[in-house]
Parts: structure tokens; sequence; C-alpha cells
């Protein structure tokens, strides 16, 4: 974010001229004043989202952010706000400013477009701020339109023909196709026609704008390639990231603003979107489409310290389930077959990442049991919650009656697993803290290659349908808004192995334990 004071003289007369212009209303109170302009069918529903992206382009207006990144979930009002009332409201009070709209479709372009004009040609408009421009005769159309005052809007499309117009400001509106965001040739497409042709219609490269809207659709997205290039020296942007479903992110933005959710899984804008309607997207976009596109932390397909292909699958006795189909790489699947339970094994254990709900609001206990034949390790079960102290004590006792041959149970020697030991040490044998040593990443790299080998198999699916979640946790870690069931694997994991390898050490009779 620019201070006032660092704003060059031609950004505080704008500034200047907002305060003072007496017709002047915030981009909040215009959109909602326009909205029956474009949108008469329906009511405008308020929310604080919407004035969080009208602080920020606000922001941008008066030369308080340069560039700006929004990252929101589809049909929450980005275009409107965007590509139809932002522009027009600048108008009222900058009606030279010179506009370079863009999107993966002409017919999205031309809409925002159309709409925008649309509520500039209307009585309500004329009657308030009519004084400021009017629209030339001879450059009237809906992808391009000029005013009396310089000012333009130019609607185009990715990797359309290379305009000669320029722009103060540069906005891109979804610029991937989600059914292509999968194609690297066409994310290359996009990212190319980024750098080397849309950034360069700048009007003046130092104070010039660029805005990009959009929905994340693939962890190499135009986002994603921006993001990346911000590490490099590359151009700063300020990022607004809203998804869904609050995940707990308390990152503060250059204008002071941070997500006033305080509840996990807090809706977005609830009294639009309810609980119904979020879960059928979910469902309807599968576990790896719904962390883009709704939460906007896309995953990479084949994962990153982890891979989807890496996990097996496992099915009770008796059952006949079909093998699961995983996705490997771009357009690319593989059928993997699932293995019998076995009914006894070498060793069963729990482990424990306890973090409770009055420590921060966000985090989850989880406690996993697993099994050990030979080299084979098995995820029985899994609890995973957000709970109390008293919640916690609760669910050891009960995973313990549910697998008594889990004996050991692992307990991380951190946060709050020290208390729960402490508490529970005469009622429940077996509990052993673990000081992990290294940090999650180098003791979940230690045991990435034994579920690289195959040796891991989870629930199928079919009956555990938390498990396509638990594998999208391991997909984006260590990037993720979560790592609790990385670390309980982990943990889990360690143990066996180093226990396997005291095994191969010292051969003597295998012992067998039944899981309950």
């Amino acid at each position: 974010m620019r201070s006032t004071e660092s704003l060059n003289s031609r950004q505080k007369q704008y500034l200047d001229a907002v305060l003072k212009e007496p017709n002047f209303v915030g981009l909040r109170k215009y959109s909602e004043l326009a909205w029956h302009l474009v949108e008469g069918r329906r009511p405008f529903i308020p929310n604080w989202h919407i004035d969080a992206i009208c602080d920020h382009l606000t922001a941008v207006a008066t030369g308080q952010i340069q560039n700006l990144i929004i990252n929101i979930p589809p049909r929450h009002m980005k275009s409107l706000t965007v590509g139809v009332f932002w522009p027009t409201w600048m108008w009222t009070w900058r009606p030279e400013h010179q506009w370079l709209f863009s999107s993966y479709a002409s017919n999205l372009a031309i809409r925002d477009s159309w709409k925008s004009r649309t509520v500039m040609q209307s009585t309500w408009y004329q009657e308030r701020w009519g004084y400021q421009f009017e629209f030339t005769s001879d450059q009237n159309q809906k992808s391009y339109y000029v005013n009396n005052q310089t000012g333009h809007r130019y609607a185009t499309t990715i990797g359309g023909a290379a305009t000669g117009e320029g722009g103060d400001t540069l906005v891109v509106d979804d610029p991937h196709k989600v059914l292509e965001s999968e194609s690297e040739a066409e994310r290359t497409k996009v990212t190319d026609w980024w750098d080397g042709t849309m950034t360069s219609r700048l009007n003046d490269p130092i104070t010039g704008n660029k805005v990009i809207i959009m929905q994340r659709v693939h962890e190499v997205d135009l986002v994603g390639h921006v993001l990346e290039k911000m590490t490099k020296g590359g151009s700063q942007y300020e990022l607004l990231k809203l998804p869904a479903e609050y995940e707990g992110d308390k990152t503060f933005t250059g204008v002071g603003f941070t997500d006033p959710r305080t509840q996990p899984n807090e809706l977005l804008w609830s009294k639009r979107f309810p609980k119904k309607i979020i879960n059928e997207w979910k469902v309807n976009l599968g576990s790896r489409g719904a962390a883009g596109q709704l939460q906007q932390r896309p995953s990479p397909e084949e994962g990153d310290l982890f891979q989807r292909g890496w996990f097996k699958y496992w099915q009770p006795k008796g059952f006949d389930l079909p093998p699961v189909k995983v996705q490997i790489g771009v357009g690319l699947f593989i059928d993997i077959p699932v293995v019998i339970l076995p009914s006894t094994f070498t060793q069963v254990l729990q482990s424990w990442d306890m973090t409770f709900k009055d420590t921060t609001g966000t985090d989850f206990v989880v406690g996993q049991v697993w099994a050990r034949k030979l080299a084979q390790k098995f995820l029985l079960y899994e609890v995973r919650a957000r709970l109390s102290f008293t919640a916690t004590v609760k669910a050891v006792k009960s995973v313990t009656g549910m697998y008594p041959k889990a004996r050991l149970k692992l307990v991380e020697d951190k946060a709050n697993g020290p208390a729960v030991i402490s508490f529970l040490r005469k009622a429940v044998s077996g509990l052993v803290a673990v000081n992990p040593m290294g940090g999650k990443e180098s003791r979940a790299n230690a045991v990435a290659p034994t579920v690289e080998a195959g040796n891991v198999f989870l629930p199928h699916p079919i009956i555990a349908d938390w498990i396509s979640e638990w594998i999208e946790e391991l997909i984006v870690f260590p990037n993720g808004a979560f790592d609790d069931r990385v670390d309980s694997m982990s943990q889990a994991l360690t143990r066996m192995l180093r226990d396997e390898g005291k095994a191969k050490k010292k051969p003597q009779g295998t012992r067998v334990l039944r899981t309950n």
C-alpha cells in the first residue's frame, strides 16, 4: 500500500477531486444505488465482502494500491463490481480515465462493457453526473466507446489481436476457461498474453494499474504465475483472497482489511449462497475443483511432496469395491486396485495431534489408528474435529475402546498433548509423548518414500467419504491451510518404520495382532 504522502502530484489532484466533488458517493454506496439499472429482477443483498472489494478498488483508484488481485468464488458479484460499477463510478469524477478490459470470452467482456454503457446512459446517471462527459458519436460501440474528456473503455479477449489502444488501468476478469485450465498449452497462452501483450498496454507503466479478478483454477494459472514472478522481483500485487468457507486466514492487506469471520467454515455470503448450495458445488466440482474455485487454494494434479498415485486402498473382507480412479497428470488417469484388509497385523497404534478449539479457533484435534503388516501400513480410522480439552479426552477414550489392540498411543509433546497425557495417564495405558525432531516438512519428507513405494493403504472412498478430503490435505502440503493430518500420519509412520527396522535387525517370530 502506498501512503498518501508518496502519491505523485497527479494522484493527489485526483484524490482532492474526489473529496471536493459535490455529487460524490463512495463506490460501495454507488454500487447499491446503480444496482437496479442492471439487476432489476432481484434485490441488492449487502455483505461485507462487497465492502472489501469496493475498498480495495477505491484504493487502486486513489493511488494507494497500484496492482490488485482478487480471488473469489464464482457468482459472488465480482464482475458487476469490478467490470460495471467501478469504471462507471470513476467516470463520475475522473472521466478522462482510460480502461482496457479483458476476459477469456468476447461475450463476457462485451457483456460488462454494454452494462457499463447502459448505466452511464441512464436517466439516473445523467441527472447526477451527465455534466462530466458525453460519449463521442463516432466511437460508441459495445466493445469500444470514447467520451469527450479523452476517456475510453476497450473490451478484448485473451489472446485476441493486439489493440493499439492503451489504458490507465488494465483489468482481466476470469482469464481462464475452467474446462481448459488443465491444459498446459491453454494456461501458457494466457500467461504469455498477459506478459507479452496486455501489460505492455499501460499508458504509464510507473503509475498505471493492473487488476486481476478470478477464481483459482490451477496452481499455475495466471494468479499463480504472477505470484511466482513477484518472488523474483516482478510487479508487486496486493492480494485479496475471499474463500467460500472460512479457514482461519487472518492475513491483512495493505488497506487494513482482514477477514471478519471467526467461526470455522463460516460462509462468505450465506444469504445468497447458504450451506446447501456450497455443498452442492463441492459435490459437482470434486475435492480438487472445490479447493481451487471455492477456497482459492488450488492443488497440483499429481501432488507436491505427496502424489495422488502413490496411495493404495483397502476394503474389508467380503466387499467387492471397484478400483479407485486417480488423476496423475493432465488428462491422465490410472485405476488403483483395492486389496483386502488383513485380519491380523504386526503392529497397531494410535497417533494424536492435539490443539484445542479455545487456543486458536482454527486447528483440529486429529487422532488416527494405523496398523502394520510387515512393511505395509494401513490407515484404519480417523477422528478429526475442533475439540475442547474435555472432548479430546473423551475422543481418546472412545478410540481406545474401538481399537483395544492399539495399545501404543503416540501423542505429540507440543500444544495440548502434555495436558492430555497428564490427565489420562492413570485411566488410559500406553500414552507416549513424542517430541518431534525437525520441522513439519522434514518429518513429512522422511516418510514420503514409504508412501511412494506403495506401502501405505487408505480405506476405499466408498466406505470412508472423508478420504478425498484427507488426500487433498496431503497433496497441497506444505502450502495448504491445514497440516494436522500430515503431522499425525508422519508421527505414526515414523514409529512404524523405526519398529520395522528393529525387527529386521533382530529376526524373531512375527507377532500378529487383531484390530479388535
